[in-house]
């Protein structure tokens, strides 16, 4: 019988302690309530608490890595798409966490969705396909103002897939082949227009020294006539024609005098 009174009184005692006394870890503070009041926040270490007059809430101040669901959304241009994201929060002040709101977690959750779908519906699909960046910060300052009462930090939000129909991929594809193909017709002319103007100053230097076109036209011959394997029919430009023509009047022109003299 005195063994049994003694079990008893022992594990009374290992209950009342449990009771009395906590220890709270680095990243834990305990919100402690006096007879269902607010009293104090405590930690981290040993806490000694009187039993069944102060109870004790731990709450956790790690950064907690929220996965928000896949959300169905209408883009500002009327685009179905479906998007998720990620939230990265943590407690800042356990007292607003545990008396302001009943479980913080499950309402940013919550909130993350909600947020998610009015601010990305209220932009195009291009925006959200190439300034993610922009559209993460402003998810997260919308969403930190908004947790602000229940004592919690928004760090990042990051938005990870946006997702589209095969319609739409193909669409985006098309797309894509155009503006290609428009900046490939747009370097094109612009080489046109480069060498067109190179050939404008180079008739401009060529029609001053009319010399240096008949040594460019005998270059060009040069370098056709090294092809033995073709037939070239290349014109005679009328530049050296009335060269010629000239040589040939002025030589006649001589001839003229000596004949008359030999008379």
């Amino acid at each position: 019988m005195m063994l049994y009174t003694v079990g008893v009184v022992l594990v009374l005692l290992f209950a009342l302690a449990t009771q009395v006394f906590k220890v709270l870890r680095e990243y834990e503070r305990g919100v402690v309530f006096f007879l269902g009041r607010f009293q104090e926040v405590k930690g981290p270490g040993l806490i000694i608490l009187i039993p069944f007059i102060q109870q004790m809430v731990r709450v956790d101040l790690r950064t907690v890595v929220l996965d928000v669901p896949t959300q169905d959304l209408i883009t500002k241009d009327n685009v179905s798409v479906r998007v998720n994201a990620v939230v990265y929060f943590r407690v800042v002040d356990p007292q607003m966490a545990i008396n302001n709101i009943e479980s913080y977690s499950d309402a940013t959750s919550q909130l993350s969705q909600t947020t998610l779908r009015s601010v990305l519906g209220q932009h195009e699909l291009d925006e959200l396909l190439s300034e993610r960046e922009r559209l993460n910060k402003d998810l997260q300052a919308i969403l930190d103002q908004q947790t602000d009462d229940w004592g919690i930090k928004i760090a990042t939000v990051e938005v990870k897939h946006v997702d589209l129909n095969d319609n739409m991929v193909r669409a985006l594809a098309r797309q894509a082949e155009a503006e290609r193909n428009r900046r490939a017709k747009v370097i094109h002319a612009t080489g046109e227009l480069e060498a067109s103007k190179k050939l404008k100053e180079a008739a401009h230097m060529l029609n001053q020294a009319p010399n240096a076109l008949q040594l460019r036209y005998m270059q060009t011959l040069t370098e056709i006539t090294t092809d033995k394997t073709s037939t070239i029919i290349f014109p005679m430009p009328i530049n050296l024609v009335e060269a010629v023509q000239d040589i040939a009047k002025a030589v006649k022109t001589d001839k003229t005098p000596k004949e008359s003299g030999q008379e």
